[in-house]
């Protein structure tokens, strides 16, 4: 039995919905927010700390980084991403078409593929439809993206609508082969899992899902064709390509409006690198199932904090003696103990911790805002609380 997605929930106002996301390494409560993982690691957290007391549902992990480093091919031969990095739960690999295209001195694409150089050696490598999938299979995702081609922003409209063309065409190929790959008793393809979601066991074998990605950069109607061609494909699962690449972020939102209804509504639906914790609702709003954005994690890092009253800049001065917690709603340990003033002083001066401690106060604010909204759309009161969300008052403390 493949992957299954069912919706639970629907919103009567907005297109905003809860589902679940059956995989082999568990079910996940849709609208999700997945961590970025790059390279097997969400940096400064122990999986310990995912799992446990962020209560992590599914990671996002990179598949251009980790073909050149350690190699899919070493962490097949160590049992998979999962064992390798000592992960339970359910793992979304992206197909590395926008580090190819971000990260490579140089890159050129063939219609066959993309060739690349790896931005760590030099040396040149190429990815097509098929090896990604293939790159991913060894890898042992839930989740497998398709080779795509991500254009900057802006371009003219005639180069979109050859990229988007092409990432058709790709999407085609590596749809069928998907299709025609893989052998379902193999653990590298699909797993035995044991089901108790209606009381009873029942073992089923869980086969990866892969996801088609719209693109079309920002003109509606070549977006709104990409989406219609790609639903004719009939995947598991389609995401939204293409975004926050310094765009505006209204058109972002307009993007994902011009294809959410020509995507199959039984399909789930994942936007792409979104978004600020302000955004969340806006998306879901639109139909999105699923989101993943490397600003937590980063911003953390550099000393940018989300708290229920702003984002909050921990270098600033006057937190130098303030012994408040980040965040006095915030479950997450770094408020329960410790304060402003102290992680001032971690940032300072440098110290590893901080990095750790802001990483799990951030993370914490963006999957306890999904699970706010997944409970608002649950019990019908989204539409109030993405009207409470619009008229906040976001700014920096």
């Amino acid at each position: 039995m493949s992957t299954r997605f069912e919706i639970v929930t629907e919103c009567p106002v907005t297109r905003a919905r809860t589902g679940l996301l059956h995989t082999a390494h568990g079910t996940i409560e849709t609208p999700v927010f997945m961590p970025v993982g790059t390279l097997g690691s969400v940096k400064g957290l122990t999986q310990r700390m995912l799992a446990e007391e962020l209560g992590t549902q599914i990671v996002l992990a990179n598949t251009y980084h980790l073909f050149l480093r350690p190699g899919h091919e070493a962490i097949a031969e160590l049992g998979g991403l999962h064992s390798f990095i000592n992960w339970d739960s359910a793992i979304l690999t992206d197909s590395g078409g926008f580090q190819v295209f971000s990260l490579s001195s140089l890159c050129k694409v063939i219609e066959k593929g993309v060739i690349f150089r790896s931005h760590l050696d030099g040396s040149e490598h190429m990815f097509t439809p098929e090896s990604t999938v293939d790159v991913q299979r060894a890898l042992g995702s839930d989740v497998m993206m398709v080779l795509d081609e991500c254009t900057d922003y802006p371009v003219s409209k005639d180069y979109a609508r050859s990229s988007m063309e092409r990432t058709i065409r790709w999407a085609d190929r590596g749809l069928r082969h998907w299709q025609t790959t893989g052998d379902p008793s193999s653990n590298d393809v699909g797993l035995s899992v044991t089901d108790h979601s209606e009381g009873e066991a029942v073992n089923r074998l869980m086969q990866p899902m892969l996801f088609l990605i719209v693109q079309g950069s920002m003109f509606p109607d070549l977006r709104r064709e990409c989406a219609e061609r790609l639903a004719d494909m009939d995947a598991p699962g389609y995401a939204i390509g293409g975004l926050s690449v310094g765009e505006d972020r209204r058109l972002s939102f307009e993007m994902v409006e011009a294809v959410e209804d020509v995507l199959p509504r039984a399909k789930p639906r994942y936007v792409m690198g979104v978004g600020m914790l302000e955004e969340l609702a806006e998306y879901v709003a639109r139909g999105v199932d699923m989101m993943d954005c490397v600003l937590p994690t980063r911003n953390a890092r550099n000393g940018y904090l989300f708290t229920s009253e702003g984002s909050l800049i921990i270098k600033n001065s006057k937190w130098k003696t303030d012994d408040r917690p980040l965040d006095k709603t915030c479950r997450c340990y770094t408020c329960s103990n410790h304060s402003r003033a102290y992680l001032r002083h971690l940032f300072l001066t440098g110290e590893m911790l901080f990095c750790t401690l802001a990483t799990l106060h951030n993370l914490t604010a963006y999957l306890d805002r999904l699970k706010e909204i997944r409970e608002a759309i649950q019990i019908g009161e989204f539409p109030a609380y993405l009207a409470r969300a619009r008229s906040a008052n976001w700014r920096r403390l």
